[in-house]
């Protein structure tokens, strides 16, 4: 009987359940956005609401309860001092969950989980990325040594086979 079961426990030990909340939610806030199962998205998204409502008052009892369910520091800074003060004038709803269609393996509901003001990156910040990526590659030295060294080989090979012809 299953009176007032009030979570999924999505097939996992505690021990497992509780570690992937940790994870999910920790990837929630550093990405502001991530692709699950609905079953999992569901169950994150209980976590880190409540971990949101914390945040909006930053003060040392709020900050321990978080750090007790995140373990990187810079998540928890960004979380007391960006998306907690983002979220300042919304009463509750931080996160949606948006639906992307069927996993081809195992036909399980895929979703995107993110944060209710996450914007998507537009083309202008992607120029920079992509201008510091080809930077990043023109300074980076060629590497064509490999090529070089079967040439050489091929050249002693040339060397041995001339002499052995000779002598006939």
């Amino acid at each position: 009987m299953r009176n007032k079961t009030g979570f999924n426990p999505l097939s996992r030990t505690a021990a497992h359940q509780r570690a992937m909340s940790r994870n999910m939610v920790t990837s929630l806030f550093r990405f502001e956005r991530i692709t699950t199962t609905k079953a999992k998205a569901k169950e994150v998204r209980k976590a880190a609401e409540k971990l949101i409502t914390r945040s909006k008052v930053d003060s040392v009892h709020n900050r321990r309860t978080a750090a007790k369910f995140i373990q990187d520091e810079k998540i928890l800074n960004k979380l007391f001092t960006e998306i907690g003060p983002r979220m300042k004038d919304r009463n509750g709803g931080y996160t949606r969950i948006l639906k992307l269609g069927f996993r081809q393996g195992d036909a399980a509901d895929v979703v995107i989980l993110e944060l209710v003001d996450y914007k998507l990156p537009s083309s202008e910040d992607e120029a920079p990325a992509k201008a510091k990526k080809a930077d990043k590659e023109e300074k980076k030295p060629a590497a064509k040594k490999a090529p070089a060294k079967k040439a050489a080989s091929k050249a002693k090979t040339a060397e041995k086979a001339a002499p052995a012809e000779e002598a006939k």
